[in-house]
């Protein structure tokens, strides 16, 4: 009586442990929206939302983007921070300390947010991924590679791994956050790699700017028989938007999230 009373304890265990580890991949692999569009820094335009802000990424997730992309710069004194140029009105984010940068805010009233700060907002969902564009350094490529260090260390720390992937204009920054995290999903901005390359080095995919890949189409399909990912940046004119869905790319990151959703809906 008792050994089936065991017997059947181990059998619930299991059952349990097998469900639970059943919904977490279902989490990782089929919650996420899966329709092509990265809001650029967020949904801001048609809302007037200040860029990288935590509100025009809580407007990409109200429609339903597949992603919403922010970038990350280091302060001087090791702080990673949201924002898309160098400077943050007016100071230099690499040579500025992070309490500095916090006597400036955003347009709406939000402050500077730090990487843990946006993650912990992002995570509060599950149908928009998070795409991280690790900026590289003014400063150094050593420095570059740092702050490629520092990110993946924070996704780790904030547990944010099913949300993230990583895009980068620095090579060796890439190459460090894959070296870091060989599961993640790393793909490159800058244009200069053929989809070989990429693939040899162990990247995800590449996001070119929309001109590059009109100039060079053939690595369209090349990336995709190896297997890369393949999206352009910035893309917001209807005809580019057209062209580059008749390519059938992975993804289409733009500042017009709502046109390009409707341009979807329009081929369904």
């Amino acid at each position: 009586m008792k050994s089936s009373m065991i017997q059947a304890s181990h059998t619930i265990l299991f059952t349990l442990l097998a469900f639970f580890v059943a919904s977490s991949a279902s989490f990782a692999q089929k919650s996420f929206h899966k329709n092509k569009v990265i809001a650029h820094r967020g949904a801001w335009k048609a809302t007037n939302l200040p860029q990288n802000s935590i509100a025009s990424l809580k407007q990409a997730v109200a429609l339903g983007c597949e992603g919403s992309e922010f970038d990350v710069w280091m302060t001087a004194d090791g702080i990673l921070v949201v924002n898309h140029d160098a400077d943050f009105k007016g100071m230099e984010i690499e040579t500025s300390r992070f309490e500095e940068l916090l006597s400036q805010k955003h347009e709406n009233g939000e402050k500077l947010s730090t990487v843990e700060e946006y993650l912990k907002a992002g995570k509060k969902q599950k149908g928009t991924k998070l795409i991280f564009e690790i900026k590289p350094s003014k400063i150094s490529v050593e420095r570059s590679k740092e702050v490629a260090e520092k990110s993946v260390l924070a996704v780790k720390k904030m547990k944010a791994e099913k949300w993230v992937d990583y895009i980068t204009f620095s090579y060796e920054g890439g190459l460090k956050a894959i070296e870091m995290d060989p599961k993640a999903n790393v793909a490159y901005l800058n244009g200069d790699k053929t989809p070989a390359e990429l693939k040899e080095a162990g990247f995800f995919g590449f996001d070119y700017n929309i001109n590059v890949l009109k100039k060079n189409p053939q690595w369209i399909k090349e990336a995709q028989e190896l297997g890369l990912t393949v999206n352009a940046w910035t893309v917001n004119k209807p005809e580019d938007l057209n062209w580059f869905l008749d390519q059938n790319p992975d993804f289409i990151t733009t500042d017009e999230p709502e046109l390009l959703l409707e341009l979807i809906e329009e081929r369904k």
